[in-house]
């Protein structure tokens, strides 16, 4: 019998009583006491119900937590000391080439990152992330660090993971405005092997981070790293957002900064430690160094950046020096220091009201036709531009018969955002290329690069 049952018993037998003795117009003392007798029953049953609902509290308050929604599915423990969180990014590609002459890239669909997310904390101040990569032709561990959370402001990071230079190479991969980063980011390092202390001071006003690499040649395009010569690599960045928590609304989405790297790079005849190649936004390789070509000096780069939003304005740009001394083969020989420099502005604008911003955008009106809600629309545009060194072909460090001297690209494009979790890109990229000598008519850079793009992206 349930709780409500037992008191409308007690109030329904309480009334009978009563008008039995109502009407023999007996004794009363024995209706008070049979009052009584109920009225304590119902306080007892009152308690024992207060007793059910604090345990059943308790023992929600000890029960792990589950969720699934839109930023994956979470494991917590009642405490969030040990949280374990599984995310994914996938994005199919397409790449259509215009007037290529069959020599840039081959037209088709592909698998662009497709990646099982494993991160959370274990005892309340350690997070870890592991994410392998299953698109392209092969598998790899993008991500595998352990970072000690002391404090907004003090924190200690080791594994691998994004090398903290470049703005654009360190935005998320589902948060890039065109489906391929920019020709700025060929010259910042890629994900590397080390250990960094990184923190975000005065509520996000500015942020560092300073770390120690194994080192890594400029950024390729994948994930590979090749070791400097047995050389650590010094990396340091800073950025400031001066106006973020005042009222001035027009300066709170402005931030600029700094950053470096460093490595002594001594060198070794077993190991070059130079790019495998700088690509164009369609991935296709247009300078190189010819075979032997080895680095001997030290390698350091430069990197100041700015970025801008407001409202549905979002404005971001970067310039990077990467200066490398080289040899002209694994005996070494004459040292030659290489300056190659490159630059790039982008912006976007939202058609739909929202706000622009670095990190993902969130629709106000998810993709809902039947209550006419189509999502949130962005329009962005690129201009990027990398040089290389001159000396680089006069003294034969590359083959000017097969490799440009530099290349410029403007690229155009419009961003769907379905919801939180879908997004569609669609964009076109023109590359025009820098010559240093007779470049051969089947090589990439024989002619401008024009590209089609498209992306379906799923992430959470």
């Amino acid at each position: 019998m349930t709780y409500k049952q037992l008191i409308a018993a007690a109030f329904t037998s309480i009334c009978v009583t009563a008008a039995v003795f109502a009407a023999d117009d007996t004794d009363l003392a024995a209706l008070k006491k049979q009052l009584a007798e109920l009225d304590q029953k119902v306080r007892i049953l009152e308690r024992e119900r207060e007793i059910d609902q604090e345990g059943l509290a308790s023992a929600a308050k000890s029960a792990p937590k589950i969720s699934l929604g839109a930023n994956g599915f979470v494991f917590a423990s009642a405490e969030s000391n040990f949280v374990a969180q599984i995310h994914g990014l996938a994005q199919l590609d397409s790449r259509s080439f215009f007037n290529d002459g069959g020599v840039n890239g081959n037209d088709g669909f592909l698998l662009r990152r497709a990646r099982p997310i494993l991160s959370g904390t274990v005892f309340h101040d350690f997070d870890f992330n592991f994410t392998p990569d299953f698109g392209g032709t092969s598998v790899q561990i993008v991500d595998a660090y352990l970072n000690y959370r002391y404090s907004p402001e003090f924190q200690v990071q080791a594994g691998k993971f994004k090398t903290p230079l470049g703005l654009e190479h360190l935005a998320p991969d589902r948060d890039t405005l065109f489906n391929e980063r920019s020709l700025a980011t060929d010259l910042v390092p890629n994900r590397d092997l080390g250990l960094d202390l990184h923190g975000d001071l005065w509520d996000g006003v500015a942020s560092y981070a300073v770390g120690v690499f194994n080192g890594t040649p400029d950024y390729s395009g994948t994930t590979t790293n090749l070791s400097f010569q047995d050389n650590k690599s010094f990396v340091a960045r800073t950025f400031f957002q001066p106006w973020k928590n005042s009222d001035v609304n027009a300066l709170r989405g402005l931030g600029f900064g700094l950053a470096g790297s460093y490595a002594a790079n001594h060198p070794n005849a077993n190991v070059t430690g130079l790019t495998p190649g700088y690509l164009t936004d369609g991935q296709q390789t247009f300078f190189k160094y010819i075979s032997g070509v080895t680095a001997n000096g030290a390698l350091w780069r430069l990197a100041p950046q700015a970025s801008y939003y407001y409202g549905p304005l979002g404005l971001f740009m970067e310039y990077v020096v990467s200066d490398q001394k080289v040899s002209p083969s694994t005996s070494l020989g004459t040292i030659t220091e290489l300056q190659h420099r490159a630059w790039e502005i982008s912006g976007s604008w939202l058609l739909t009201g929202e706000d622009a911003s670095y990190a993902s955008i969130t629709p106000l009106h998810p993709f809902a036709p039947a209550h006419n809600q189509w999502g949130a629309w962005q329009l962005v545009a690129r201009f990027a531009e990398l040089t290389v060194d001159n000396k680089t072909f006069q003294n034969s460090l590359a083959d000017s018969s097969k490799y440009a001297s530099g290349a410029q690209t403007w690229s155009v494009g419009l961003d769907w955002f379905l919801n939180k979790n879908l997004r569609a890109n669609l964009s076109y990229a023109r590359t025009t290329f820098g010559t240093a000598g007779p470049i051969g008519s089947g090589n990439v850079s024989a002619q401008p690069e024009n590209v089609l793009f498209s992306r379906l992206q799923l992430a959470f």
